[in-house]
């Protein structure tokens, strides 16, 4: 076999695969958003009306003193 042939059926297969990767993703999309218009359709709206979630206040001091104790006596073994 030359290079030429070769190099022609390699690019058949990698355009063959291309093809089947896209018709693949093509239908599970499709897929994705026949599913999604079957749920429920008051969910989004749902979401939009929950609660804003507390903000997190921080580390108390006590677990910052804990964690530089645990650090300098880990220090302190090498």
């Amino acid at each position: 076999m030359d290079i030429m042939s070769l190099l022609l059926q390699a690019a058949n297969l990698m355009l063959t695969g291309m093809v089947g990767v896209f018709i693949f993703l093509s239908i599970l999309i499709f897929a994705v958003k026949s599913l999604e218009k079957l749920s429920d359709p008051q969910q989004p709206e749902e979401v939009a009306t929950r609660a804003p979630k507390k903000s997190f206040s921080g580390v108390s001091n006590a677990h910052i003193a804990a964690i530089t104790a645990a650090i300098a006596q880990y220090r302190t073994k090498k």
